[in-house]
């Protein structure tokens, strides 16, 4: 079953539930997929799907923190609920040891010596993990190891 399959069939199942903050998030994600069709001009991959929910957390995340900052709790609640919704489709997370085994295979293969290499190492470790980790996480790494 297709994580698009999954998804609608999610849908469905919030629509009978009557479960809306689920419901609405799924039928947001289900935007975001279309739209990324339309743009590329053809049928997504789970690859795909996963990047666009990965950029949906990211979303979120951040207006979270900005609702927090802005002394909006409620806001900021409701946008970590979404948050759950979507990392129900995200894979496991990938263990900080894995991770750090996989940045290293990068950096050898680049043949990367120091911080002017990040953007080589970053291209070439970024479709690996492939939702598992946070970019932001995977660059500190990187730069941690290459420093």
């Amino acid at each position: 079953m297709s994580l698009q399959d999954e998804i609608t069939a999610a849908v469905k199942d919030a629509m009978r539930k009557k479960d809306k903050v689920r419901l609405g998030v799924l039928r947001m994600l289900n935007a975001e997929i279309k739209n990324r069709r339309i743009e590329n001009q053809r049928e997504l991959e789970d690859a795909d799907i996963l990047q666009v929910i990965t950029r949906m957390v990211k979303q979120r995340n951040d207006s979270a923190e900005q609702f927090t900052q802005g002394n909006r709790p409620e806001l900021a609640a409701k946008e970590r609920a979404e948050i759950a919704v979507l990392t129900t489709y995200l894979p496991a997370a990938l263990p900080e040891a894995e991770l750090e085994r996989l940045v290293k295979e990068a950096i050898s293969e680049a043949r990367a010596e120091s911080k002017k290499d990040m953007g080589k190492v970053m291209k070439l470790v970024m479709p690996k993990i492939a939702g598992r980790a946070d970019g932001k996480a995977v660059n500190q790494m990187v730069a941690r190891l290459l420093g």
